[in-house]
Formats: C-alpha cells, structure tokens, sequence
C-alpha cells in the first residue's frame, strides 16, 4: 500500500471500483490531454494475461509476473519465456468498436488486451486522473502494472487516479475489456443491438490542482421561476473554504462556502432568466472560481413538470415530437462529437423537438449538442428485458449505472427524462427493482421527470396500459408495434385505449421495419410502401389517445442486431429505421416529419 501526500491530507492508492460518486464531471473544460488514437491489442479468449494455469488471477497470486499481460513485460535474455508482446501486436483505433474495425473480430465476444503508452511531465503539487467515457463491458484498468481498478457498465463514464504512479517518460496503460455477455450483467444475455466490444468512447488525461472542484449543479430549483439552486463538491480539502460562481449575462457572482468535507449548497436569486427551449435553446456561461482553480460550463435553465395530463416546459404544454435513437451510426458504434451532430441534425431534420436516446446512456457529445441544438431528450440505463430482478448485485449495478449518469449529465437542460427501463415483464421483483430506482433518481435529482417504457395488453378489443409503474412514473410511456407484431393495420384508426393513469402518455416506440429501396404493394412486408402505411394508420391510431402528449417511433436509422438474420433484406440490422444505415432517407420520414409540421 503506498501513500502519497498531498496538500494538508494524505491520500491512500489502491485498486478500487469506479464508483459513479468519484466521477470528475464536464473533463471537456478542464486541463486534459487526450490518449486518443491508435492503441497496440492482444485478443485473449482464454484470459491467458489475467490467469495463471490453475484459475488464479495473476494480480492475486503473482502480480509481477511476467506473464500477465498489464505488466506489460520485456527483456533482452534470450533464454527467457515471453508469449505476448504489445509493441509487435496489431492497433485499434481508440475511440472505437472492435467488431467493424477487424473482419476477424466481427461477432467476437470475451477479452481483448489494449495499451497505449505515453509521456507525462506532472508537476508537483499537482495531480492526475485517467477518464474513460466508457467500455464495454468491463474493464480492468492498470498502469505501469498497478492495478487502478475495475468498471462494470458499458456505457457510463469513469475515472482512475494516477497521481504517484505516472512517470514523465515511458508510460504504459493497460486495459482488459471484457464484452461477454452474462446473466447478472446490465444488460443481461439478451438485447436487440450490437454487443461492440472495445473503448467505444475517449479517454483522457485530466489534470488539476491538489484541491480541485470535482462536481456541482447549478440548476433551476423546483418550483421556482428564479431561483437557481444547487451544489458543489471539493476534492480533497483540509478546511472549510469558500468558491465564487459567475454567470456574467445574469450579474451574478455569488460566494459559496463548503464544509471540511468540500460540499457546499447554495440558492441565488437570479431574475431575468431566458429559459432554455427547442425554439430559444438560451445556454449561459457559467464560471466556478476557487483559489486554485476555474471551470467553465454552458448551463440552460428551465422547468419540466407535469400537471394531469399535460408535460409543462417553462410552464407551458408541450408536445414530444420525438425519435428514438441507438449510439450507431453508418453499421458502427457512435463515438465523435461528428457522430453527434450527424444523428441529432436528423431529428431535426423531422422536425422533432424530442429525442429518446435508447436504451443505454449515450456519449456526452450528444447531451451537449442537443443542449445546443434546442432538443429534448430522454435518458435511460439499460435495464432492459429480462435482467435479474431478484440479485441484489445487478440492482446495485444498475444503480452505479443510473448514478454515473445522473453525475455527468444533471446540467444538461436538454434532459427532462430519466428511465428506468425498457419493456420488462411485470413481477412483484420487478416492480420492486424499478420503484426503488425511482425513488433513488428523485433523491439525486427531483428537478426532472421519471419514466420507464412499458408493454400494453389487450381485452376484450380494447388496449389497456395499466402496468402498475403507471403509478409510480411521472410520465406513462409504452411501446406497442400495431401492424408489425400483431394488429390489424387496416382498423388500426378505430383502436380503444384505456389508461388508468391521469398522467400524460408518450408513445415510446412504434414501427416497422423496411429496407431501403425496396418498393411494392402498400400490403408488401419490408417495402417503403409498407412501412409508409403502417406510419400512416398508427399516427391515425395514436392521434385520438386522450392523453396522448408525446411520441419517439422506433427508431431514426437501421443498427446493427444479431437478432436480424433475413438473408437480402435484414442481413444483420434492424431495418425499423426511417434512415438506412447508408444514410439514405425512407419514404416513411417524411410521414412523421409531415405530421410533426402540423402537430
């Protein structure tokens, strides 16, 4: 165990779990070095570099070994047995999936090795931490063959400190990535998307001061039209202290002072505020002062709320005009800020206000730009289908999974939805699971709303949404595919629906799946004709639903699934896109973009 000392306290370095609490947010406007780009790999299906022959992990057993693959081993003794070796190993490109970077690698699942190696000069007095946007699905992360610790969740951010272990010459950072899918995992064994292996998103240096700002919140308090409300969380602190926020356009410069453990509250009269919305998407420049330290942020401010069926942004009723949306683009995984602005460019391209970013959350370039681009949206974890309700460990690990979300994206105006989860079959264990992650987001977050997508059932002709969440949800959503899976498309207009809830319902997802290109008989599955009248009749449908305010069909461009096997139509993709994976715009587009124009 090595203690290094900083400032007035003393820090402990061991292998630990990246824990959603410990994540150092907005990293884009802070001191940083990117370790972006080309990074040496080693496939590993038999975990060869973590176990020793009797199942023992090396780090356990015999953590210098030369044969686990984080100590990245050398020598010049010619006698020596060495089996690996990075240098002479193949690259990826980092941010990335390995499946559609290497042929070989397409449908692979289980461990890959990465390392990238590099230079850093800290200065002292100074520290160090190393950001993952995420990895998928767990990652054991080492540094000059120190253990840094562990990540479970393929699709949240997280952060290693490496203050007294990086060297100014000759760095090597290792990461194991191991993609298997499995039972207790979140998600578990089966989902409708690509399960891309690799680091899928950025990674980053992130320097700072031996005291630095590691967190806050600034938002609108709920309730309130002009006060602005919120925290700010000090890293190591040995004393009370005091930090100023700037919000120049508001003639704000407001003192904050924060106990020994570095957290600080505060509420400010603002006045004059120009909320945030699709039409006027008002961000202000924000600046935390310390003495050792400035961040900038551009925060919008609005509300979100509900009143009986109606959702009230700023006050006001507004519909979702919507689109569900995966993190893949073109038959990849999404991983650029380019990536970003091309998928959300779309959605308003159908004229949408309202963006369902499913089922898992998504890079923090597409939070910003849709803060930018004046787009609602719609944040979810990925507790989707059958997960293990009953395991304590998986609702801890979706916890972390909704906690690490929440820390890095609650600045974000352009969030008015946490979900919960995405049509899981009604249990007593389920219920349960679900509850109590709505309940724990309102405690860290009750300026927003809460969600989960649900199933409908059917009786006696009539279509019930009655899932006993309805009660707990600030807003009722469901999926439902009339015309797909199941349902007359024909007598689709005339549908009955019953909700119990007088809450405001939001069609989460609805569609159907054509291939671009193919045309035929409106009857015809698979051709744009089809999907063009299948659009038309549950819009018709949809329409008359009473408390109907909102809808994000399913879904803006074809991804990649291996559930998806039809040989010259499907071919590896959901084909319920309303934009091919080429990128090329179906019929069945300007449908919805027509009907949002008059809505």
């Amino acid at each position: 165990m090595k203690k290094i000392t900083i400032g007035l306290s003393v820090l402990v370095l061991l292998p630990l779990l990246a824990m959603g609490q410990n994540l150092i947010i907005n990293t884009t406007n802070r001191i940083t070095k990117s370790l972006d780009g080309s990074w040496h790999y080693i496939v590993d299906p038999y975990e060869t570099g973590f176990y020793n022959f009797h199942a023992k992990p090396y780090e356990e057993d015999n953590p210098n070994a030369s044969a686990a693959f984080y100590n990245n081993f050398h020598t010049n003794d010619k006698t020596a047995l060495v089996e690996y070796d990075f240098d002479k190993s193949p690259a990826l490109k980092v941010p990335g999936d390995w499946n559609t970077q290497k042929t070989d690698l397409f449908y692979y699942e289980g461990t890959i090795w990465l390392k990238r190696s590099f230079d850093y000069k800290l200065k002292e007095g100074r520290r160090l931490f190393v950001y993952f946007g995420a990895i998928n699905y767990k990652a054991d992360v080492y540094l000059n063959g120190k253990k840094l610790g562990t990540h479970t969740g393929g699709f949240t951010s997280f952060n290693f400190e490496i203050t007294g272990i990086v060297k100014p010459k000759d760095n090597y950072l290792v990461v194991k990535v191991d993609n298997k899918r499995i039972k207790e995992g979140v998600p578990a064994l089966s989902t409708d998307w690509w399960n891309y292996g690799g680091i899928t998103r950025s990674v980053t240096l992130v320097e700072g001061p031996n005291s630095f700002i590691r967190d806050y919140s600034i938002q609108l308090k709920k309730g309130s039209k002009d006060i602005l409300t919120g925290y700010l969380q000090m890293d190591n602190v040995a004393m009370a202290g005091k930090a100023v926020i700037n919000i120049p356009e508001l003639k704000i410069e407001q003192s904050v002072t924060y106990d020994v453990n570095g957290y600080g509250s505060f509420e400010i009269n603002a006045g004059n505020i120009q909320y945030w919305s699709p039409a006027q998407p008002k961000l202000y420049n924000v600046i935390i002062k310390t003495d050792w330290q400035k961040i900038k942020d551009e925060i919008g401010f609005r509300t979100i709320e509900t009143k009986g069926a109606d959702i009230l942004l700023n006050g006001q009723p507004v519909f979702l005009k919507g689109i569900s949306i995966h993190e893949d683009y073109k038959g990849r995984r999404a991983y650029s800020e380019t990536d970003a602005v091309a998928l959300l460019s779309l959605a308003k391209e159908l004229e949408c206000n309202y963006v369902r970013l499913a089922h898992y959350p998504h890079n923090e370039y597409m939070l910003k730009q849709a803060d930018k681009m004046g787009l609602m949206v719609w944040e979810e974890i990925p507790v989707y289908w059958t997960i293990d309700f009953d395991n304590p460990s998986v609702y801890n690990n979706a916890r972390n999974q909704l906690t690490e979300a929440i820390t890095r994206d609650k600045n974000r105006a352009s969030i008015i939805i946490w979900s919960m989860a995405n049509e899981t079959p009604v249990t007593s264990s389920r219920n349960k699971f679900i509850t109590n992650l709505a309940h724990y987001t309102r405690s860290l977050d009750s300026t927003r709303l809460i969600s989960a997508a649900l199933l409908t059932r059917s009786e006696n002709g009539i279509n019930i949404v009655d899932d006993t969440l309805g009660a707990v949800v600030d807003v009722v959503a469901f999926n439902q595919y009339r015309g797909w899976y199941g349902g007359n498309l024909e007598t689709a207009p005339d549908a009955k629906w019953f909700c119990p809830y007088n809450k405001p319902i939001v069609v989460s997802e609805f569609g159907g799946g054509a291939l671009q290109g193919k045309h035929g008989d409106k009857t015809e599955r698979w051709t744009e004709e089809y999907l063009v009248y299948l659009y038309k009749q549950n819009i018709a449908m949809l329409d008359k639903i009473i408390n109907l305010r909102g809808m994000s069909p399913w879904i803006l461009m074809d991804f990649r699934s291996p559930r998806r096997l039809l040989p010259g139509v499907q071919d590896g993709f959901n084909r319920k896109g309303l934009v091919s994976d080429k990128g090329i715009k179906k019929q069945a587009f300007f449908v919805l973009r027509d009907y949002y124009k008059r809505k």
